[in-house]
């Protein structure tokens, strides 16, 4: 893992297309403004674990478990 340190209103690019921007510190939180290409989703880790669990148990779905889908 890269540990950097950064100041309010300084950034990091990610490759090319993917800058983060310290927006805001308070106390022990920081505000972190992501600018990427909209075809690069990004999520909070706790969002991105949820959709993930979803998109696992969606998929070991059988015929008969979707029957009723759009009804």
């Amino acid at each position: 893992m890269l540990v950097l340190s950064r100041h309010r209103d300084e950034s990091i690019m990610i490759g090319d297309d993917v800058m983060i921007t310290i927006v805001d510190i308070r106390g022990d939180k920081v505000r972190l403004g992501i600018d990427a290409p909209q075809e690069i989703p990004v999520h909070r880790q706790e969002v991105y674990e949820a959709i993930k669990r979803e998109n696992q148990k969606s998929s070991r779905l059988g015929p008969s478990d979707t029957k009723d889908l759009g009804k």
